[in-house]
């Protein structure tokens, strides 16, 4: 991509009307635009980042035997009522269409998955059942001031699993939960497993929680062992002794990323679905619910991976794999050459061919943060090219014939 053809600008300011670390980084380096409060349009280097990460997540339920379909966002009022939470949920958007029928926005899909595997899945043999989707989510938040953190319609990959038996539910949510960490640490996120309450379900869900000092949660952790919980269900405090090693514990603010439920027969019963045991009598179906926030995840990074001259995006998400700058006109057709072979090798690089001031280019590299940074001019001698990996771990000089070894 040639940056004097991208569709985004850069802004020299924040915008007046952000707050969060995030939406302001991501407004300026041209990554999304404002709609209204907790809605945004993903321009093309935003949706580059947003759809690295989704196939981050698609790679790893996969790897979990989990089959990807669609649902619709538009959902009937009856699916609602069957599970008595269209007037519990005080998030949902309910919208009035034609004859008077009404709808709901999915702001979570239980009432959806569950009576569509009810019609394929009815025997002891034709369990586990494991189908996820990712696809926009709605609620009526009445706080959306975070950006990608807490929007009204933001992105979600849920993952439904139905078993037959405890025993069994309980080995897939413990593969889950190791996929979510996986899925985490590629995407450049330390995430603590966090207990959270599991309501009417369990007596814990797990929380996936990023430490942040611009999180919105508070978690207490454990500095010697893995105990972890939500402020909302401990009464324990800082320095007081962990109930699981006698450690001492700290409480961190960290932004939610993920959770996972044992949901067991709460919505089966609701639609009253059953399956066929070996000897031929009706069983209640078990499940599990795990969801992710893929437009979260993207902004978790962002509030973690940052510094006062803009984004320093991991690489497996970063919306190119190099920028490519040229500070030198006399450089021009090097940088022409070197673009034509990374790309035709397979790279993904995007070259600045802006008639700006190298000033100007350095700064709006630093602020949109791609990985891997690539100069040409300045200081550098014919022949060579100076690179500099935006997190700080490595720059230097290198020959432009062995500059796709930095991409190892």
């Amino acid at each position: 991509m040639l940056q004097s053809k991208l569709f985004s600008k850069t802004l020299r300011q924040a915008p007046k009307d952000e707050v969060s670390r995030n939406a302001v980084l991501l407004t300026r380096a041209g990554f999304i635009d404002k709609v209204m409060a907790g809605v945004y349009t993903y321009l093309p280097l935003g949706l580059k980042v947003l759809n690295k990460i989704k196939e981050i997540i698609r790679a790893e339920m996969n790897s979990l035997g989990a089959q990807e379909i669609l649902m619709p966002a538009l959902t009937p009022k009856e699916n609602w009522e069957q599970t008595g939470r269209w007037n519990e949920i005080d998030v949902l958007f309910k919208l009035e269409g034609a004859g008077g029928k009404e709808y709901a926005l999915g702001s979570t899909h239980e009432e959806i998955i569950t009576p569509l595997v009810k019609k394929f899945a009815s025997s002891h043999k034709d369990l586990p059942v494991y189908v996820y989707q990712i696809q926009d989510k709605y609620r009526n938040e009445p706080r959306a001031k975070s950006g990608l953190l807490r929007g009204r319609e933001f992105s979600m990959k849920d993952l439904y699993s139905f078993h037959k038996d405890e025993a069994d539910l309980e080995d897939y949510y413990d593969r889950v939960k190791k996929a979510y960490l996986n899925i985490f640490k590629k995407c450049g996120l330390r995430a603590e497993v966090v207990e959270a309450s599991g309501g009417v379900f369990s007596k814990f869900s797990h929380e996936f929680q990023v430490v942040t000092p611009y999180g919105e949660d508070n978690v207490v952790l454990c500095g010697s062992c893995d105990f972890a919980q939500n402020t909302e269900i401990c009464q324990l405090k800082t320095g007081e002794a962990c109930p699981k090693c006698s450690g001492q514990l700290k409480l961190e603010k960290a932004i939610e990323v993920g959770n996972i439920f044992k949901l067991k027969t709460k919505f089966s019963e609701a639609f009253d679905y059953k399956f066929t045991d070996e000897h031929g009598r009706l069983q209640p179906v078990l499940m599990g619910c795990y969801g992710i926030g893929p437009s979260r995840v993207m902004g978790a990074a962002v509030e973690v991976h940052n510094d006062d001259k803009g984004i320093i995006w991991p690489a497996a998400i970063s919306p190119f794999q190099a920028h490519l700058l040229v500070l030198d006109d006399k450089q021009t057709k090097s940088a022409a050459e070197l673009y034509r072979q990374l790309t035709a090798a397979g790279f993904d690089v995007l070259m600045d061919d802006r008639a700006e001031s190298a000033g100007v280019k350095l700064n709006d590299a630093d602020l949109l943060g791609v990985s891997l940074q690539l100069v040409l001019g300045g200081k550098t001698k014919t022949g060579e090219i100076e690179y500099k990996f935006r997190d700080g771990s490595s720059r230097g000089v290198i020959k432009l014939k062995k500059v796709s070894r930095l991409f190892e």
